[in-house]
Parts: C-alpha cells; structure tokens; sequence
C-alpha cells in the first residue's frame, strides 16, 4: 500500500523525535553500576582508612557523584581524583577501575604501588583525556597500552627516581611509539622516567608526534645531546624542563627562536660554553634556570623595560667577572634572583631598589662589594642572602623597617661595619639572622618585643659589651652563635633553660666569664643542646646539666680553667660525636671509659696534666690528639685495632716507654702519626715502610728508636719547602717551640666528621669496591687539605704523589743533599736513619693563627755507625 506524500510528511517530525530519544537514551546510560563499581575499586585498593580523606568516607547508600574525589556528568564518573590517599596496592588488569569507561580525568599522583608495573587495561579508558599517575610507585616498562589513550591531552608519568630502586622505564615501546597517537596532546611530564635516548632521537619524536605541545617536561631522563632544531616545529611551545640530563652540549640560539617560550629549565645537565645572550630578551620569557653548570659562561644582556622576567636563576653557572647591568631594574615583575656562586664583581645596581615583587634574592659567593642597596620597596620580600662577598659600609635602619615579611637575612661573610640597627631584631617575621663574619661593632641594645627569631648568629665581629639579658627573650631561639666577639661580664648558663627549643650554643672567644650553678636549678629543665661550644669562657666546671644531654653531638670546653676528673658519664652519651676538653688542667679519668659511646669520631684532650695508661680508644674516631700531658707506661699491643677509621692520631710531649707495637699499621686510613718527645725505644716497625705511602705526616722525634723508615717518605711528608721554604737548622728551636707541637683548630676537622661517623656502616663495601676506595681516598685527601693548611703545611694528594713519583726519584739525592754537605751529614751520630719530619709551626694561644717557626726543616740522617745504640737519644 502506498502513503500519500503528505502522510510521510506528516511523519516526518515523529521520525526525529524517536532518533533523539535514542540517542538520549544511549549516551546517558553508564556502563554498570557506577556506585558498585566504585565501591568495588574501593574494596580491591590497599589503603589506610585513619589516613585516607577520600577514599574512607565512600559509603553505599549515598550518592556516589557527592564522594570525595569524584565528580560525574549525567551520572557517570567523569573525574577521578585518588591522590596522595597512601595506597600500596591492589591495582592491577581486574581491577573494576577500568571498567568505569566514561572517566575523562584520572589522578592516581602521590600513591605508592610498591614498584608494580602499570597496568595495560589503561587502555579501556579511551575517554581519558587528562591521566596523572605521578610519583605512585610504579615501576618497570610503560606499557605500549598507553598509546592507545589517543584523545589525552596531559600526561604525567613522572616520578622521583632514587640510585637503586626500581625504574620506570621507556625502552619498549620507545619515545616515538609510545606518543605516535598523541596528536591533541598539550602537555608532557615524564621527569624521572629512564628514556635513555641521543639527542636528534628524543627531539625527532617529539617535534613529529605533537603539535600542538605547550609543556615538554624531561628531566632526569638520561638524556643526551645535541637538541635538535626539529623542535623549532613546535610554534605552540611554551615550558621547556630538561634539567638533570647528560646533554652536554652548548645551548643553541634557537631557542630564542620559540615565539611563546616562557619558562627554561635546564640546570644540572653539563652546559658549556658561551649562554646566547638574546635567549634572557625573549619578550615572553618568565622564568630562566640554569644553575649547576659551571662551564656554562655569559653575562646578562641589557633588559628591557617592562619585560615579563619573573624567576632569574643562575646559581652555580660561571657567568664571572661580569657586572650586573643596571637595567635588571626594569623588570618589574623579577619575584626571584638566585645568582649565588656565579662570581659576578663590582657593585649592586641601586635600581634593584625599585625591584617592588621580589620575595626570593640570592646574592650569595660572588665578588660584589660597595654597600648594600635598600630593599624596603620590596615587602614581599622573604630572604635576603649577600653572605660572601666584599661588601662595605653600615646598614642603615631605614633599610629595614619595611621588611615585614623578612623571614632570612644573611649577611654573613663581607666587610660590614657600624653598629647592628634594633630594628633588625624586631622584624615580626624574622627567622634567621645572620651577620657574622663582619666588622660590627659596638654594644648589642636591650630588645624589645620578643619576635620568631629561631637562628641569631653575631659570631666573629667586634661587638662589645655585655651580652643583653632580653636575648632570652627570643624564645624560639634554636641557635644562639656569638663567638669571637668582644662581649664582657659573666653569663649563668642557668638562664638557658628559659630557651626551650634552643639546640645549638656557641660563646667561644669572648671575655666572658661562664658561669654554672649546679645547686640553682634542676637538669630536666634545660633544653635539648646538640651542640655546645664554650672555648675561653673562664669556664671552671664541666656543667652538670650535660649528663642528661642525650642528644649532644658537639662539645668544645677547650681553654678553660677546669680541673681535677673527667667524669665517666660523659661517654655514656650516646650520641657524642665530638669531644674537645683540650687546653685545661685535667688530671684524672673516671675509670677508662667505661660504656663508651659509640659514635665518638673526634676526641682531643690535649694539653692536660692527664697521667697514668692511655684511655681505651673510641672504636670509630678518626681524630685522636692525647698529646702533651702525662701519660705513661708502654702504648697498648692492640692499639691498631682502635684506630681501623683514624685519620689522625698524637700521643706526642707524653711520657711513653716500651716500643711501638706493630698493630698500629692495621690503621688503613691513617694519615698523621705524632708519637715524638717520648721515651719509645726498640726498633721502628718494618710495617711503618710499608704503610708510608698512606701518611702524610709521620713525627718521631725526641725518642731512642732504632731502624729507618723509607728514603722517600720526605716527598709525601710535604712539611717543608714550597711555600713555606724552610731552609735552617732546627738547632735554633726553643724548648717552648718543641713542646708546643702544632695543634689543628676544631673548625679545620667539622667537615670530615661525617665521615668518620658513616664509615663502619659502609667501610666493608668501600675496602672492596674500587671505586668506594677512591671515593674514600679522595674524601680523606679533602680532610688534610683542611687540617695541614691549618697548621701552616703544604699537602699533595695521592694523584700530585702519582704524577710526581718518577721525578721525585729522579731528584731525591739532591733534594736530601740541598741544605747539608755529605761531611756534615756523615759527622753526625744518629740513632736511626732515613729521613724524618719536624714540625714547623705552631698555632698561636687564640688558636686563629698559625705561627711558623723560621728554625725548622726536614732532616735526614746517614746510616747507622757504629757507635749508634739503643741508649742513645736522638736530638735534631
């Protein structure tokens, strides 16, 4: 039967309404239940519920699209926010969340999966356009599934990558496989993911994959170099991140060439050469880092006005001798300046006055000088950092105030002088204040309003005066640092109980008179001190209150008045690792150190009137000075099995008998050995020679030993000659120059503490791993470099020994000869030969200076006559 036409017209409109119901019907149904499929992933997801902020309050009964982290469209799952919700597993291809097909936003970011690969059912998801799976602990290959996601538009896999734990890795697929399918892709974030790719590789597949990419973040990828200019096809550009990379390369020129570029990170990633200058006048460029690459050289461009520079970051890159031009004025906009270690001269502009935005400054370790500019435009403004550099003049009152949002000054390191403004201290933000290093004077002021301040370091100026009463005001102070000043009259350490949080207390080098009262208060109430230095206080006691100090780790009580017995507890606590009682009138021991802690690295107790048997060893030192007291009796049999860590060891100016023992050649990392001004006969061990190579200071003078230690030794002992070039005879030294044997300054040894601390949890895999030896040897070169300078000698490491062995043999006999004629050697009756050394300075009673001693040089001694015997004392 036919239809008349204005019947099929007339059904026409009803035709239409059924296709829009269907459709209606099709897009709004979800695939499965929503809520149990939520609850299901729930149920399947390793998590704690007393931590969890999401995922713990999903219930059934309520409406799934109100739950904490999801959100929907028409009933379906749309957003799926998980993050930071400490899950540790159950994500695996059954998991129910990839049967939630209508997600579009995915962020799993801030989990950890226990290094389990992601799952390849990502790839049922192929509504995702945002997946965020960052730093949630997966690990292994990224699955070529990934690719199949063709409608994202941000990608972020990236995670934080530490030596020896699993990876994540991008090797099969690789780069251009895995976004070949990522033509609407506008972001990029694979930091941390092993890509290991060359240069033209990694640019290649990214220039020809996305187009319309706004974000490319790489770092830590292994990648290497050179870039190539395929990326100039990415007009859309905007954030480039490939720090931390082995690109190696000189940064190329088109990159000022990216019409939207705003932000390049490239820092860490071995970068030489000339920086292009126009890159930094990119009209659109925001932030600029490229710190740690210190053969990257430049100087910065003349900016222009109203550019939009926010971040300026150059710190550790070699942009030297360059002055900082005076238009960096003209960006307004400049939050951060971080140009520290970058060996910039000259002044600093005063245009950075008008800097209003800046919250971050960082003029660190450069070669600045004239005065410091005012920044009390910028109230933003949270740090302040100009410490090494040359500046001068005073700081101004007025150049303060303003700061209310000062969080750290430091000034530290420069050639500051005047008096210190009280404004300074009544910042309402102020955390840290440091000024030492300076040439402040003038009396401290009464303070007023108590503040925040947690850090005040005035060490090392020429304040005066005594130190005021308010300071106790500052009743957050963690470190109180006032050495090397002028400050008088007597301070109670009682009054320190009133600082509760107070960690660190250093009033050394002052005329001050310290003061303890051990009947005034109870121990309890003083606060946790990690690290106490009270040298020269006048100090007559050790304070009772540090045998409840469970966490001490430093205590410096050197030059002082304290007398009689060291008492036992002191090496009960158990986190000491530096010691230094040296330079006062102890006699005795309380037992031989009984308990003794463990974690002792550095103990000096020189200068005392100690007597009888050396102490037991700390089993971990690696600085031990027992010189110059009254020790006697014979050096333990076993003493080589204490010193397994020791760097450096004295038992010089004591009163020894017996011989050395043999065992003190297990030391393997021993470098200075001072047994002199003793009464040690017998034949020097054998074993010395064969350990010569390891020292670099052997003393064993003003003994009766007999025997030699190697011909060669003098080229590693390194006591004399350049530059100190000594060339008399140490006939002329005086008793008090004898005695006083060179000491090292406690601040000269800080840094090789850490080692000495770390080295039996690791020394088993360093003695047999090659590399950990050099890595060892080469820290422990670094440590001498610290203490000979100290005592006014020239070291050379193992590689100068290396490099010069050949000619050292070569010129050893003239070298030997070069002060004395063959007659006068052969004239002179020795009990040992072979060469030996002397020390050649001394540090004076401040301990700050070293003074050299210009009737002193390295001898050496003919072979034994007959004449020579064991009774015979040997005197240079």
């Amino acid at each position: 039967m036919k239809i008349p036409l204005f019947s099929w017209l007339f059904l026409i409109p009803f035709y239409y309404c059924s296709i829009s119901i269907n459709v209606v019907l099709v897009y709004g149904q979800c695939p499965g239940d929503q809520q149990s499929l939520l609850l299901q992933l729930k149920n399947g997801l390793t998590f704690d519920p007393a931590t969890s902020k999401k995922l713990a309050k999903w219930k059934n009964g309520s409406d799934h699209c109100s739950w904490e982290g999801v959100s929907c469209k028409k009933g379906c799952v749309s957003n799926l926010d998980l993050s930071s919700e400490a899950i540790t597993g159950g994500l695996d291809n059954s998991s129910s969340l990839f049967r939630l097909q209508s997600i579009e936003y995915l962020n799993l970011a801030y989990n950890f999966f226990n290094y389990t690969q992601i799952p390849s059912e990502f790839k049922q998801l192929t509504g995702l356009s945002n997946l965020n799976l960052s730093n949630a602990g997966f690990a292994g290959q990224v699955p070529i599934e990934i690719s199949h996601l063709k409608r994202l538009v941000t990608l972020d896999l990236s995670t934080f990558y530490f030596p020896g734990t699993p990876s994540l890795n991008l090797e099969n697929p690789k780069l251009d496989v895995l976004l070949r399918n990522f033509s609407e892709l506008v972001e990029l974030h694979l930091d941390g993911v092993n890509i290991s790719a060359q240069g033209t590789e990694w640019c290649q597949a990214i220039s020809s994959s996305l187009p319309n990419l706004r974000v490319l973040s790489l770092s830590t990828c292994n990648l290497s170099g050179p870039i190539h200019i395929s990326l100039l096809k990415l007009k859309s550009l905007s954030v480039i991140r490939i720090d931390s990379n082995n690109l190696s390369i000189q940064v190329p020129e088109f990159f000022s060439n990216f019409p939207n570029l705003t932000s390049l990170q490239i820092m860490n990633s071995g970068l030489y050469g000339a920086f292009p200058k126009n890159i930094f006048q990119v009209r659109t460029l925001q932030t600029i880092d490229l710190s740690g690459n210190p053969q990257l050289k430049g100087s910065l461009p003349e900016f222009p006005k109203n550019g939009y520079l926010r971040s300026l970051v150059l710190n550790g890159a070699n942009f030297s001798g360059q002055m900082l031009p005076n238009s960096i004025g003209n960006l307004k906009l400049l939050s951060k300046i971080d140009i520290g270690n970058c060996n910039f001269t000259g002044s600093i502009p005063k245009s950075m006055e008008h800097l209003t935005q800046l919250v971050y400054l960082d003029l660190t370790m450069n070669k600045f000088n004239g005065p410091v500019p005012s920044f009390g435009m910028a109230q933003n403004l949270t740090l302040i950092d100009v410490s090494y550099n040359q500046l001068t003049g005073q700081i101004n009152s007025s150049h303060w105030e303003n700061l209310t949002s000062l969080v750290n000054l430091d000034l530290r390191h420069n050639l500051l002088n005047g008096t210190i403004p009280p404004s300074v201290f009544s910042l309402p933000m102020l955390q840290k204040l440091q000024l030492s290093n300076n040439e402040f004077s003038g009396k401290l002021p009464e303070f007023g309003a108590t503040s925040v301040l947690d850090t005040l370091d005035l060490s090392s100026n020429k304040l005066e005066g005594p130190i005021p009463k308010s300071i106790l005001n500052f009743r957050g102070l963690k470190m109180l640092l006032l050495s090397s000043n002028n400050f008088t009259g007597s301070f109670l350490l009682n009054h320190i109980q009133q600082l509760k949080n107070l960690s660190s207390l250093d009033l050394s080098y002052n005329s001050l008179s310290i003061n303890y009262n051990n009947t005034n208060s109870s121990h309890s109430l003083f606060p946790n001190i990690t690290t106490l230095k009270l040298v020269s206080g006048n100090l007559r006691r050790i304070p009772g209150f540090l045998r409840n100090q469970s966490k001490l780790t430093t205590l410096d009580l050197s030059q002082n008045q304290i007398h009689g017995e060291i008492p036992n507890w002191i090496w009960r606590l158990s986190n000491l690792v530096q010691l230094n009682l040296s330079c006062n009138s102890l006699e005795t021991l309380e037992g031989h150190f009984l308990n003794l802690t463990s974690t002792l690295s550095v103990l000096d107790l020189h200068s005392n009137q100690l007597q009888g048997q050396i102490p037991m060893l700390p089993g971990l030192a690696t600085y031990l000075d027992y010189s110059r007291n009254n020790f006697s009796s014979s050096i333990r049999a076993d003493i080589g099995d204490f010193l397994m860590f020791t760097i450096f060891f004295s038992l010089s100016s004591n009163k020894f008998q017996g011989s050395i023992p043999e065992s003190i050649c297990k030391a393997p990392y021993l470098q200075v050995l001072d047994l002199s001004n003793n009464s040690l006969g017998g034949t020097i061990p054998q074993c010395l020679t064969e350990i010569s190579r390891t020292l670099a200071v052997l003393n064993l003078r003003r003994n009766r030993l007999r025997g030699s230690v190697p011909n060669r030794f003098p080229q590693h002992c390194r006591l004399c000659g350049a530059p100190l070039n000594l060339t008399c005879s140490d006939n002329n030294t005086s008793p008090t120059d004898q005695n006083e044997v060179s000491k090292v300054d406690w601040q000269s040894i800080y840094t090789g503490v850490g080692y000495g601390v770390g080295a039996g949890v690791v020394v088993i895999l360093l003695i047999v791993w090659e590399e950990g030896r050099n890595w060892l040897e080469d820290s422990i070169d670094k440590i001498l470099l610290a203490i000979l300078p100290m005592m006014g000698y020239s070291y050379k490491t193992r590689a100068e020994w290396d490099d010069e062995e050949e000619e050292d043999s070569e010129e050893e006999s003239t070298y030997i000869m070069q002060d004395y004629s063959r007659d006068e050697i052969v004239s002179e009756d020795r009990v040992f030969r072979g060469p030996y050394c002397v020390f050649c300075s001394k540090l004076d009673m401040s301990r700050k200076r070293a003074i050299h001693d210009p009737n002193c040089t390295c001898h050496f001694s003919p072979p034994i006559t007959s004449s020579s015997s064991s009774s015979h004392s040997f005197s240079p």
